[in-house]
């Protein structure tokens, strides 16, 4: 039987026996209550309450402006709707870097006040120090290495990383420390395939991939991407698995015309 079926609650154990045992891990991210336990009910191993949030929910440009308060507001929402996936959340950008200290603050703040199970921030030996001082307070945390959008103002594009020698060398070296510091998975984003199946090998982490290939351990997308209710990206790594957006715009134009039409409400739908 798969792991994952014979448990009452994903942990970070049961994602290191999936990965040990071969089965894939699907993740995907979840914002509010409601979607929460749609995607929760439907089985799914890893809630992401994802800094994209800033994008799909705030509508901003980039991760950058979202803030802590934001995140805990989100990820309590998601908590209360969830009964097995484990739920990871985004430190957002400017809560973790530089200062370790601010990092562990952050990471307590949204444990105690959300009930997460996880946080998970981006970059490799960088962010080494707050790594070491979170995971210090018996906090799991979940890295992220490749294309970091957070940092996307020193890139200063969301082109595919560690295509060259030195970059790939470095994202491997990355994936190495993370892993000895005691990480218990990492996502790895739009970086080739190849390379993200060789880390997957080299580590005995879960390797979470987004535009990644499928040579890695399990996969992850942002809900509202996937489900079409967002039509402005389109990346190649994306897979559509509806067009929701343009079913809501059908459901709110029937809606709009049956309250002018005085067809909304009929007999039966009023005391």
């Amino acid at each position: 039987m798969s792991v994952h079926n014979n448990v009452k609650m994903i942990t970070t154990h049961i994602l290191s026996e999936m990965k040990l045992k071969g089965e894939k891990i699907a993740m995907l991210t979840a914002y509010d209550y409601s979607m929460a336990r749609l995607v929760d009910q439907a089985g799914v191993d890893v809630i992401l309450v994802g800094d994209s949030a800033s994008n799909v929910m705030a509508g901003h440009a980039t991760t950058l402006p979202i803030t802590l308060d934001n995140m805990i507001y989100h990820a309590a929402s998601v908590v209360r709707a969830v009964s097995k996936a484990l739920v990871v959340v985004d430190l957002p950008f400017g809560t973790y870097q530089g200062n370790s200290k601010e990092a562990l603050n952050s990471a307590i703040r949204i444990m105690k006040e959300t009930g997460a199970h996880a946080v998970k921030l981006e970059g490799g030996f960088e962010v080494k120090e707050s790594i070491i001082r979170i995971l210090s307070a018996g906090i799991p945390v979940m890295g992220h290495l490749g294309l970091t959008p957070q940092s996307i103002h020193k890139f200063g594009t969301y082109v595919v990383r560690a295509r060259e020698e030195e970059e790939a060398k470095q994202l491997k070296e990355d994936a190495k420390l993370l892993e000895e510091l005691g990480c218990f998975g990492m996502v790895i984003e739009k970086v080739p395939a190849k390379l993200a199946g060789e880390v997957a090998a080299m580590v005995k982490i879960p390797i979470i991939g987004i535009g990644a290939g499928s040579q890695v351990d399990g996969q992850v997308l942002v809900l509202h991407d996937m489900l079409g209710i967002t039509q402005e990206f389109s990346p190649r790594f994306l897979r559509r698995y509806h067009n929701l957006s343009a079913e809501i715009h059908g459901a709110v134009k029937s809606y709009i015309a049956d309250v002018r039409a005085v067809d909304f409400p009929n007999e039966k739908e009023q005391y």
